[in-house]
């Protein structure tokens, strides 16, 4: 029923959208003869209205070339491996001057498209072969194709690891890093020879007890019936996934928002100041951060709910708990894998030492096989995404896979 409102609202606001996309293209056609200061701030009003929607699309990543050396050389995208729930997509280069080691990045799947991982993958390209898992939107995945829970997505990491083969490296961001250690310590345990060299583990809630957030607070305030009730929906009829229950993504980016209304109200007045003094350079900044933050997917009603009592609720990989198709996952099998760990100092996500914890779990590991780095001054998004990832976090990545090389 929840979904079927949002469905309607959105399709009761297209005229309006169209009308609105009609009147800025009949601007730009008139160019100067539009261009007075109540007529910029009339468009400027009709521009933040029309253009702030959710959309189920996912955004490019649009990396079409990178430095290698001295050089630029192209990228282009291929998908490696295709699953229903989810894609292998590779960055390949096809005029590289060395082979470089391979790397997966584990995209979060909890609401957004794993284009939000642009800029860690643009930044991984200089010295890596970059491979990211690119999750699909749940309703666009038909029934037949079944379900898909956490242990699916932990079979995913295994496979698309042993699809990029021996001496690989792995890179989580949130929500995937529980998924991810488990899946290094299973094929660690089973002497897979895909087990990654290096796993990074970036402001993931790998132990939700420490230092409560928000976020935490928000999964312990309900009992998870509460969440399968009040929550799940069922995909509308006119969508591939007809009939899946789903954690619809409209409902994740609502969360997202509450948990900061001012600072998102403060840039849509911003965006509509620039759009009105014509500082187009200044309002493209924050209308392509909307664009690609309005750009949600809808994640499956048993992968949203596990994930909410598994890891948020029990912290069940934490306290020895978590089992994988009927054995239980020991992070303490892990004895070759580097890891390194990244913390943010203003994550009001993953609070420090939520990710850190991962460090008393691998106790096979010999003390110069663990990293540990606390980032100043940025919360959860300045971790993969910045000046700050690019100068100062991402070099410690680097830096550990070079040394394991």
């Amino acid at each position: 029923m929840l979904y079927q409102v949002f469905q309607t609202w959105t399709d009761a606001m297209t005229p309006y959208r169209r009308m609105a996309a009609a009147a800025l293209k009949w601007r730009d056609m008139m160019g100067p003869m539009a261009r007075t200061p109540i007529a910029d701030s009339i468009y400027a009003l009709i521009d933040v209205t029309g253009n702030s929607k959710v959309t189920h699309e996912r955004p490019p990543f649009g990396i079409k070339t990178v430095i290698d050396g001295n050089r630029e050389v192209a990228v282009r995208e291929e998908i490696t491996l295709a699953l229903p729930f989810g894609n292998l997509l590779h960055f390949a280069k096809d005029d590289v001057l060395t082979p470089q080691p391979k790397m997966l990045v584990v995209a979060p799947l909890s609401g957004h498209f794993s284009t939000l991982l642009r800029n860690t993958v643009k930044t991984l390209l200089a010295d890596h072969d970059v491979y990211i898992t690119d999750w699909v939107n749940a309703r666009d995945v038909p029934a037949d194709a079944g379900t898909f829970g956490l242990e699916d997505y932990t079979d995913y990491v295994i496979r698309f690891l042993e699809e990029l083969g021996p001496a690989s490296n792995v890179l989580a961001v949130c929500q995937p890093c529980v998924p991810t250690l488990a899946a290094v310590a299973i094929m660690s345990e089973d002497h897979n020879p895909a087990v990654p060299r290096t796993m990074t583990l970036m402001g993931g809630p790998i132990d939700t007890r420490i230092a409560p957030t928000t976020v935490n607070d928000l999964a312990m305030d309900n009992p998870i019936e509460w969440f399968r009730d009040k929550l799940i929906s069922k995909v509308p009829a006119r969508y591939a996934g007809r009939g899946r229950r789903v954690y619809p993504g409209f409902l994740q980016l609502t969360a997202f928002m509450a948990m900061n209304p001012d600072r998102h109200t403060g840039q849509h007045r911003a965006l509509y100041q620039h759009l009105a003094n014509a500082e187009i350079d200044k309002a493209t900044v924050i209308k392509d951060f909307y664009e690609e933050y309005f750009a949600v997917l809808d994640l499956t009603a048993e992968f949203y709910l596990e994930t909410v009592e598994k890891v948020f609720q029990q912290a069940e990989l934490a306290r020895g708990e978590l089992m994988h198709r009927g054995r239980k996952v020991r992070p303490g099998a892990i004895h070759r894998t580097a890891l390194l760990t990244v913390e943010g100092e203003r994550d009001d996500i993953c609070s420090v030492g939520q990710t850190s914890a991962a460090h008393d779990l691998c106790t096979s590991l010999r003390p110069h096989l663990k990293r540990y780095h606390l980032q100043p001054g940025v919360g959860h998004y300045g971790l993969f995404s910045g000046k700050k990832w690019e100068q100062q976090i991402y070099p410690q990545v680097r830096n550990l896979v070079l040394a394991m090389a």
